[in-house]
């Protein structure tokens, strides 16, 4: 199977719980604490597997899924069209009954292709692609999520298995220079996951960064277009039998052309349930 050997950032074993912010932090408080190690690892290209890869499985599928928005620009747009599409492809990915879509993020690689960091511009620009290995919810930020996309609903429906998934793909074109990597959930063991503080201006959240472990699988998938769409996994309420976590980062790819355009991209975070 084709691949590539690609450097990613694991967090390295700490007695502290990391923190990173989403905004410029307090005079005198760094971006990000705890320190990380650049491992390079084998990630295989997907779209060579033998068999498909599965949302419920390995944690992540790929999906021809275009989109009818053109300018990924404009905000409301974005949630007024694209919205209900990432919500039925959500729900097709899944076998999932309800989609709500919750919050989406578009990421741009900075012009000057800075070492990865976690995403964000320490001047305060737009977010960059994130180099560090993360899966965006925890055991107890992913039961909280519950209540916080369904509200007053929320009660009357409590007890449903549900899960949160990520919707990726390009909005500018083939993606050369930073593919997004995902680790087979199969291969992540609980300890292998540190909780950490994402600071936001009028709140945190918490997620998990990896420690590395020889057993995790990494694949991406090569060249995805507009036309494409990658779900993943990054909780499920139930507890076993399937894919609760998959974890992610952007990986600069050896192989990339000096004069790649770079990556633009939009991530899609939606809850779904089941029953």
């Amino acid at each position: 199977m084709p691949y590539v050997m690609a450097r990613l950032s694991y967090l390295t074993p700490t007695q502290e719980r990391p923190f990173q912010y989403a905004y410029p932090p307090p005079e005198g408080t760094p971006w990000e604490s705890g320190s990380y190690e650049a491992r390079e690892v084998r990630i295989a290209d997907a779209r060579f597997l033998s068999t498909r890869s599965s949302v419920h499985a390995e944690g992540f599928e790929l999906w021809d899924a275009p989109s009818t928005l053109r300018d990924f620009t404009d905000r409301d747009a974005i949630v007024r069209r694209y919205y209900p599409e990432a919500a039925e492809l959500a729900c097709a990915a899944t076998g999932a009954k309800y989609a709500y879509v919750f919050d989406h993020l578009v990421r741009r690689r900075e012009a000057d292709r800075a070492e990865l960091g976690f995403g964000r511009s320490a001047k305060g620009g737009p977010a960059a692609a994130n180099g560090r290995i993360h899966n965006d919810y925890t055991e107890e930020s992913g039961r909280r999520r519950w209540d916080l996309v369904l509200g007053p609903a929320a009660e009357a429906m409590r007890g449903a298995r549900y899960s949160i998934v990520n919707i990726w793909r390009s909005i500018k074109g083939p993606v050369l220079d930073t593919p997004l990597a995902v680790c087979d959930a199969r291969t992540v063991a609980a300890t292998d996951l540190v909780s950490a503080d994402v600071h936001y201006p009028k709140r945190t959240g918490d997620i998990y960064l990896a420690l590395h472990a020889l057993r995790h699988r990494w694949s991406y998938f090569s060249m995805m277009d507009r036309h494409e769409a990658l779900v993943f996994k990054q909780y499920d309420s139930q507890l076993s039998g399937v894919a609760r976590f998959t974890p992610h980062a952007a990986f600069d790819h050896p192989h990339a052309p000096a004069d790649a355009p770079l990556r633009e991209s939009i991530e899609t975070r939606c809850l779904v349930i089941y029953e």
